[in-house]
C-alpha cells in the first residue's frame, strides 16, 4: 500500500510536470523559425517603421509666398518665416492663386503680403499680412498656425525695439516643457509602440499554441498523460513569457538607441510592468486558442482582440481624455492602456512603483482573470 504524497510532494510533482511541458514548448519554439521571427524580428521591424514613418514633428513646411509689396520690409518678413527652418519656400505666386496651390498640394500655407505693407509700418501703423493655411488636416493646420504666430510675434518685437517703441513688459512669460523639451514625436511614440507590439506578438503567439495541438492531434497524447489542465496552461505560458521579455528588452534597446528615447526610471519597474502585461496578453491568447481549437479562427480572433484595441483605446496615439465617455470606460479593460501609462511614466518621468501601483494592479487582475477562465474552459476530453 503506497503512502499518499504530502503537500510538498504534490507541489514538487506539479512543478516537474509544468517544467516538462515548458521544456517541450521551448523545444517547439526553438525548432520553429517562424515563431522566433514573429516574436523577435517583427516587433523590431515594426518599431523602426512606425518610429521613422509616424511622426507628428513638422519642419520645412511648404510655404508659397505672394509678395505684392516687393519692399525691404516685405522681404524681411519673408526671411523671418524661412530663416528658422520651420518653413521652406515652395514657390512664389500671385495672391489670387491660393486655392489652386492648395488643390494641387503644392504648399500647405500661403503668405500673402499686400501692397502698402512697408508704407503702413513707416507711418507707425500696423503692418498687415495674411497667412492662408490648408485646413484639410486639422492637426497639421494648427501646428502651422502656432509656428506662424510665434514668428510673427518675434518680428513685431524686433521692429518695435528698432523703432524705440518697446516698453518694459508688465509680465514676462517663459515656457519650460518638461520631459520632452524638443517635442519629438519618437519620445511620445516609442513607449506606446512597445506596448502595442508586445500585445500583438503575445496574443498571436499563444493563440496558435493550443489550437495547433488540436489540429496536429497531439492533444490526445496530453490527455493520456498525468498532466493536468493548469499544468498544461502554465507549461505553454512560461516559454512565451520568456520570449516576450526578450522582445521587451529588444524593443526598448532599439527604441533608446535608434530614437534617443530616455530611460529615467528604474529598469526593474519597467520589467515588472512588462511581465504583468505579458502574462495577461499571453493568457488572452491561450484563452482564444482554447475556445477556437482552430488556428485560422484563433489567428483572426487574436488579431481583432489585440490589434485595434491596443492601438485605438490605449492612449498610444490619441489621449484617452479626449475620447467619448463610453470609450473611456471601455478602455479600462484594455491592458495596453496601463502599460502605455506605466512605460511613459517610468521611462520619461522616472516615476516609481509607488505612483504606478494602480497600473500594476489592473494588469495583474486581468492576467489572473484570463488565466483562470482559460484553465476552466480547457476540457480534458476529445469532442
Amino acid at each position: 500500500m503506497t503512502a499518499r504524497p504530502d503537500g510538498a510532494g504534490r507541489a514538487r510533482r506539479f512543478l516537474i510536470r509544468v517544467g516538462a511541458m515548458a521544456a517541450k514548448e521551448a523545444l517547439h519554439i526553438r525548432r520553429d523559425p517562424r515563431t522566433l521571427a514573429l516574436g523577435l524580428v517583427m516587433p523590431v521591424v515594426l518599431l523602426l517603421l512606425f518610429g521613422y514613418g509616424v511622426s507628428f514633428d513638422l519642419d520645412r513646411i511648404p510655404l508659397a509666398v505672394a509678395d505684392m509689396d516687393q519692399s525691404p520690409a516685405s522681404r524681411e518678413l519673408e526671411r523671418a518665416f524661412l530663416a528658422p527652418g520651420e518653413f521652406a519656400l515652395a514657390r512664389r505666386v500671385d495672391g489670387d492663386r491660393a486655392e489652386e496651390i492648395f488643390r494641387r498640394r503644392q504648399a500647405l500655407a500661403v503668405l500673402a503680403i499686400p501692397w502698402g505693407y512697408q508704407r503702413d509700418l513707416s507711418r507707425g501703423q500696423v503692418g498687415r499680412a495674411q497667412l492662408m493655411v490648408d485646413g484639410s488636416d486639422a492637426v497639421t493646420a494648427n501646428q502651422v498656425l502656432t509656428k506662424a504666430e510665434a514668428i510673427a510675434l518675434s518680428v513685431g518685437r524686433k521692429r518695435a525695439a528698432a523703432q524705440g517703441l518697446a516698453g518694459a513688459p508688465l509680465l514676462q512669460v517663459k515656457v519650460w516643457t518638461r520631459y520632452n523639451p524638443e517635442a519629438r514625436s519618437a519620445v511620445f511614440i516609442v513607449p506606446g509602440m512597445a506596448a502595442y507590439l508586445m500585445a500583438i506578438a503575445a496574443v498571436m503567439l499563444t493563440a496558435l499554441a493550443v489550437a495547433g495541438e488540436w489540429e496536429r492531434g497531439s492533444m490526445e497524447q496530453l490527455f493520456a498523460s498525468p498532466v493536468g489542465r493548469l499544468e498544461i496552461i502554465l507549461g505553454k505560458l512560461l516559454p512565451y513569457l520568456a520570449l516576450g521579455m526578450m522582445q521587451l528588452l529588444l524593443v526598448l534597446a532599439v527604441g533608446t538607441s535608434a530614437f534617443d528615447v530616455p530611460v529615467r526610471g528604474s529598469p526593474w519597474v519597467i520589467l515588472l510592468m512588462g511581465l504583468l502585461f505579458l502574462a495577461g496578453m499571453l493568457g488572452q491568447g491561450l484563452l482564444i486558442s482554447v475556445l477556437a481549437k482552430n488556428q485560422l479562427v484563433a489567428t483572426q480572433a487574436g488579431a481583432l482582440s489585440s490589434l485595434l484595441p491596443s492601438m485605438l483605446l490605449s492612449g498610444m496615439l490619441v489621449p484617452i481624455e479626449n475620447m467619448p465617455l463610453p470609450l473611456q470606460w471601455l478602455s479600462r479593460i484594455i491592458p495596453a492602456r496601463y502599460l502605455v501609462h506605466a512605460l511613459r511614466g517610468a521611462m520619461l518621468k522616472g516615476t516609481g512603483l509607488a505612483a504606478l501601483w494602480t497600473d500594476a494592479l489592473a494588469m495583474a487582475i486581468f492576467a489572473a482573470a484570463v488565466l483562470t477562465i482559460a484553465t476552466v474552459r480547457f476540457k480534458r476530453r476529445v469532442a
